[in-house]
């Protein structure tokens, strides 16, 4: 809005206490844990066979004040060939979310399939890192839809509560 004088104004801000709209933001990220393990240096330069690559995530989200959540971006990457392991990189990736005038309802998948994505790009380019750096290409993790994979576990869960049995793969 603008006054008489065409300077724009805002609202009033609401009174202390008052402030009841819902807010989420990102507080911080880090690093929580890493390691890169590289077993078979330096005969793995020489090995002849591309490894097979498994990589597994897990998540997790626990309270840390009534405001703040933090998310954990769990990522297990393993490269295997027929001598043996090539690398090993574990990254734990966090990230304390804020979260005010918040329901349960909506939390849960904010904290579980957005708070993951926005976390997943920082924590791919560490996984590259830390391959590069143990000599080997780097790995370029495909992109994750987490939401996707939110809903399907959702899904699965009700399924299972219900006695029936899921369809397919996670």
């Amino acid at each position: 809005m603008a006054d008489e004088n065409d300077n724009i104004t805002t609202a009033d801000p609401a009174a202390n206490g008052a402030d009841n709209q819902p807010q989420i933001g990102v507080i911080s990220q880090y690093v929580k844990d890493l390691s890169v393990e590289n077993p078979n240096a330096p005969d793995v330069y020489q090995w002849e066979t591309q490894p097979q690559i498994d990589v597994q995530f897990n998540i997790g989200s626990k309270p840390v004040s009534d405001e703040v959540h933090e998310v954990e971006l769990k990522i297990d990457v393993v490269a295997k060939a027929d001598q043996g392991i090539a690398f090993q990189v574990e990254l734990l990736y966090s990230g304390l979310f804020g979260l005010r005038n918040v329901t349960e309802e909506q939390a849960h998948p904010f904290l579980f399939a957005e708070a993951p994505r926005l976390l997943f790009p920082f924590a791919r380019a560490i996984i590259s890192d830390a391959v590069r750096d143990a000599g080997f290409q780097p790995l370029m993790l495909e992109p994750i839809d987490f939401t996707a994979l939110y809903m399907q576990q959702r899904e699965q869960q009700a399924a299972m509560q219900s006695g029936e049995q899921p369809v397919g793969n996670a």
